[in-house]
């Protein structure tokens, strides 16, 4: 059972907050505090940032801000697939009925890939690369376009996490098809930002907020003290405007939208987020939908599956698996949402 919760209960005071959004890094964090320490960078295509407060006296500034460049940088040359040197990169050039070696890191993170595939029936599905291609939405460079059903429907026989197989000994990977191709933009954000949290973690750092593209992972305090505040931006495409705002403690949590990234053609209006099941973009009233979850890896992937999903479909998935999840339904005219028991059992207080 869905709930409907209270927008003014959540913003409250949003002075402070820091952004959760599919599109846009940190926003509006106080840096008042002294024992604040902010790192900033560019990854994956996009930015990071990194937060820290009262580090330990002894630790290194400069040192943790190449040791965060570091880990993403690593998580960046296994999975790209705009490197042609990376294991994403072999795994999709080499030939059917292949074991390709791969790290173990590449290996769990194509293994939760398949296993949220699996949870939402194939609404996450780390194949679906050449359909969002087809749609112009991929890395090739074309325009966004409508392109024909015959051509959909071809390209829709190279895409099935199912023809993808991994093995933990000796960590690999195998495609059953050789046309078949992996792409980890759904899910490798949020990793490279667990793989930043965990570095800081061994580095003593006890208080910390993790952002890469807008994807989060907290832990401790954040300044004065107080929790980390992080603020989910409302779909209307106005940067900084709030549609709720919430306290993470120790969290991780990733928001996807629909409402950025679009094109339209002959009145009919066609988003980025592609079902990988129809081969075409969504169509229903679900703007955004944010995951709270113990990892940024399950958060980013889980975020995408319900909006794909739908308000409706996404909704019940969020309720059989007992996920946090809070659903922005509608348009600029009215927006309404939407919260999941685990949601609300986490912040209704």
């Amino acid at each position: 059972m869905a709930h409907s919760l209270s927008r003014r209960k959540f913003i409250g005071q949003a002075q402070g907050v820091v952004l959760a959004t599919p599109f846009l890094s940190l926003y509006g964090c106080s840096e008042a505090s002294q024992d604040l320490v902010t790192l900033n960078g560019k990854t994956m295509g996009t930015t990071y940032s990194v937060k820290l407060v009262d580090t330990p006296r002894d630790l290194d500034s400069d040192a943790i801000a190449q040791g965060v460049g570091e880990t993403l940088e690593t998580v960046n040359r296994r999975m790209s697939t705009y490197r042609p040197e990376s294991e994403l990169s072999r795994f999709n050039a080499a030939d059917a009925g292949v074991w390709v070696p791969t790290s173990d890191d590449t290996r769990s993170v194509i293994d939760e890939a398949l296993r949220i595939s699996r949870m939402t029936k194939g609404a996450f599905d780390p194949t679906v690369g050449p359909i969002v291609d087809l749609w112009g939405f991929g890395s090739g460079g074309d325009e966004p376009q409508l392109p024909p059903s015959e051509d959909v429907a071809a390209v829709q026989e190279m895409v099935g996490f199912s023809k993808i197989e991994t093995r933990a000994s000796e960590s690999a990977v195998l495609k059953q098809t050789p046309v078949v191709h992996l792409d980890l933009s759904g899910i490798a954000k949020g990793f490279g930002v667990d793989m930043v949290a965990e570095y800081l973690e061994r580095q003593g750092v006890e208080n910390y907020l993790v952002e890469v593209g807008g994807e989060l992972r907290s832990r401790g305090h954040g300044p004065a003290g107080q929790a980390w505040r992080v603020g989910i931006e409302r779909p209307s495409g106005v940067p900084g405007d709030l549609q709720q705002v919430v306290d993470l403690k120790g969290e991780a949590l990733a928001t996807s939208g629909n409402y950025r990234i679009f094109f339209e053609q002959d009145g009919h209006r066609y988003s980025h987020i592609i079902n990988p099941q129809t081969g075409r973009p969504v169509n229903h009233d679900l703007a955004s939908a944010t995951v709270v979850a113990p990892t940024t890896m399950e958060a980013d992937a889980l975020s995408t599956s319900l909006l794909v999903l739908g308000p409706d479909a996404g909704m019940e998935l969020a309720v059989e698996h007992d996920i946090a999840a809070f659903f922005v339904t509608g348009n600029d005219e009215a927006f309404s949402e939407m919260a999941s028991p685990a949601f609300v059992r986490r912040f209704e207080t």
